[in-house]
């Protein structure tokens, strides 16, 4: 098994999902309808992983993946139920740092810039920067290869780059 999931961490299943859960959740938000179908989506992905987690062979691209289906089916769920605005994706990112007020328009100012980015782009730097994946991680997430997976991302980066210094420069 590639992940970090063996030896100890095996037998505490538990800090294991604690550490990645944040950025599953967050993840998650880019298709569901707010952090409650988030968090499902992450929960039914787990409970799909862990029945099979010793024949995974990397458990962290394996869970991602089922995530980003579950994520996905509930937001077409939802949209067949009702219409249902888009909530913000990074309300996850906190500091202490900052005050909230700061926090919340750094907030703000981040998901409107990744919401430029196209789709395929935008999951690449969740997966990379909050996920913490590799681009083979990555590549079997979303299914594609890895290079590809790296070319999105450098072109995402540059654009959230440019995007994020030209809103600084509005301010």
């Amino acid at each position: 098994m590639t992940s970090d999931l063996s030896g100890d961490c095996r037998e505490n299943w538990n800090l294991w999902l604690r550490k990645h859960l944040p950025a599953m959740v967050l993840f998650a938000r880019q298709w569901a309808a707010g952090r409650p179908d988030a968090e499902d989506a992450v929960q039914m992905a787990f409970a799909e992983f862990w029945p099979q987690r010793d024949k995974v062979d990397d458990a962290l691209a394996f869970v991602y993946s089922r995530t980003r289906r579950r994520a996905i089916d509930l937001s077409r769920r939802q949209a067949r139920r009702s219409k249902y605005e888009r909530t913000p994706m990074l309300q996850a990112i906190e500091t202490n740092q900052t005050s909230e007020l700061e926090n919340a328009q750094r907030t703000a100012m981040i998901e409107k810039v990744l919401q430029k980015l196209p789709e395929a782009q935008r999951e690449v730097i969740v997966l990379k920067i909050w996920g913490g994946l590799s681009f083979s991680q990555i590549a079997e997430t979303l299914e594609i290869s890895a290079n590809t997976a790296a070319s999105r991302y450098r072109c995402g980066l540059a654009r959230l780059q440019e995007s994020l210094a030209q809103e600084v420069k509005n301010e």
